[in-house]
């Protein structure tokens, strides 16, 4: 397999046989690559295996940076330390980059580590007996060395029985026996180049998926269009899973060879591109999947969004920028939930702005942006943007009341909930200690409701008295002044003109 590369280089515009830097690959892409070869190897660490913090949200891998391993025993287990090293300034400097564990803690285990290790090594600098830098005469010497294997006990097994066993029941460890081939010939694709496909029976369908776990383009191309009948969409979702340039290749080959798409398939494929981190695949499928997808649901950006959220929080948040009002309309009300969680105002505003609805579980979202007073403000600000909660939602209503958020439940009641309406729905409702918030929001609600009485009445609904002596304000005279003009033009006419005292 080629070696994996921090660098980024496309086909240059002057001469497309030449290539040019166009810059670093993120560490969590790189991450993802190496992880996903390390898998169809057998070889990821059985506890963990997880990228350092420091390195996501799109970091970029530093250039010229290079990477080396560190394996030793642990306070609990072995454990592997993948670092990176370049220089800055002439000065070196080295920051942890991914960090795995074992379960066990023996001697086995701490072989088995050592030899992940020498996977990684090999991922990043290649498997050549010649270093690159020299030039051997009669071309590069063949391996006459043997190999180093640590087989689990369920590997083992399966090397025993593949000898004893006649070749129908190989097929029943067709997983591990994949795994050795990778670890033993150094891809799936290069053994069947080998030894042909006598061993294995694979038919078309199962190279090309092969040929996908591997990062083998050519053998992709070559493959692919026989299994498109019967397989496309598990092509598709086997490619968007396969982190690097490759599997965005294989992706962008299917689309552009299949028409239409199961919205299953489609839906899983979209999924597997948020798992492994690669925004410009996810994008890419979200801005195809109108074409590909008959009927897709307004509904289906916002669910992938909701997905992204759990692991991939800015892949969601490019999601939902992309998104227009009828995608956030038919999104997931969790999201709103999702985001309340992380106190994410821009976000949620967004959401509100773009016409999401609170749904059904609107009420935990509200218990948890007034459950602390300092976040009350959030709350408010995207109710008075829009009314996001039905209007008979007293749930949500209850919920504020019970974390006596005062304010908020004022905009609830003005966006049209009936206070009335609740105090019957909450007699089975235990809301003790609340008194002051309840005797607040019943005088809210008279005044709204003599408010509205006036309306009815003729009145304009800003004609309140203000102030202990019953002066109105000037505003208020303003809006009273036609209306006396009128009223003394019509007693002037009936009085003959005069003037009454």
């Amino acid at each position: 397999m080629s070696i994996i590369e921090f660098d980024r280089w496309k086909p240059s515009a002057d001469d497309p046989r030449k290539l040019e830097y166009v810059g670093q690959r993120t560490a969590q892409e790189v991450f993802e690559e190496l992880k996903h070869r390390l898998e169809s190897q057998g070889c990821l660490p059985d506890e963990y295996f997880l990228l350092n913090y420091n390195w996501e949200e799109g970091r970029e891998i530093p250039k010229d940076a290079d990477i080396f391993c560190a394996t030793d025993y642990g306070c609990e287990g072995v454990y592997l330390d993948v670092y990176l090293k370049w220089y800055e300034d002439g000065k070196p400097i080295t920051k942890s980059f991914i960090t795995g564990k074992t379960l066990g803690e023996n001697g086995n285990d701490l072989d088995r580590m050592f030899l992940i290790s020498s996977a990684i090594t090999k991922a990043f600098h290649g498997d050549h007996t010649t270093h690159a830098r020299y030039i051997k005469i009669g071309g590069v010497e063949e391996n006459t060395g043997g190999r180093v294997v640590h087989l689990s006990q369920q590997e083992e097994r399966v090397i025993i029985e593949a000898l004893v066993e006649q070749r129908e029941r190989q097929e029943q460890a067709m997983s591990q026996t994949e795994q050795l081939l990778r670890r033993m010939t150094g891809s799936i694709t290069a053994y069947m180049d080998t030894v042909g496909q006598r061993p294995l029976h694979l038919g078309a369908y199962d190279r090309a998926v092969l040929a996908i776990q591997d990062g083998e383009l050519p053998a992709f191309k070559e493959l692919y269009p026989q299994a498109l009948e019967d397989h496309a969409g598990d092509l598709l979702i086997a490619a968007a899973g396969r982190p690097g340039a490759a599997g965005r290749k294989m992706t962008v080959l299917l689309l552009a060879d299949v028409e239409q798409f199961q919205e299953t398939a489609y839906h899983a494929a979209c999924q597997k591109a948020i798992d492994i981190n690669d925004p410009e695949k996810v994008f890419f499928l979200l801005e195809q999947a109108g074409s590909h997808v008959p009927d897709l649901p307004a509904s289906f950006p916002g669910e992938m969004a909701s997905h992204a959220y759990l692991e991939h929080r800015s892949i969601a948040k490019e999601i939902i920028r992309g998104c227009n009002e009828a995608q956030i309309a038919g999104a997931p009300s969790c999201l709103l939930e999702q985001f309340a969680a992380d106190k994410d105002f821009h976000t949620l505003s967004a959401l509100v702005e773009k016409g999401i609805s609170g749904g059904s579980d609107a009420w935990r979202t509200l218990h948890m942006l007034t459950c602390q007073a300092q976040d009350r403000w959030i709350a408010e600000e995207l109710l008075k943007t829009r009314m996001w909660v039905a209007t008979n939602d007293y749930d949500a209503l209850h919920a504020c009341i019970q974390n006596d958020a005062v304010d908020v439940c004022k905009l609830l009641l003005d966006g049209g909930m009936d206070f009335d309406q609740y105090r019957q729905w909450a007699q089975t409702r235990p809301c003790a200690g609340h008194e002051d918030t309840l005797q607040a929001l019943s005088d809210h609600w008279a005044e709204l409701q003599a408010a509205q009485e006036r309306e009815q009445n003729g009145a304009p609904a800003g004609a309140q008295r203000s102030g202990s002596g019953g002066e109105r304000s000037r505003s208020e005279m303003s809006e009273l002044a036609p209306q006396a003009e009128a009223k003394d033009m019509e007693l002037a006419a009936t009085t003959g003109g005069m003037t009454l005292g």
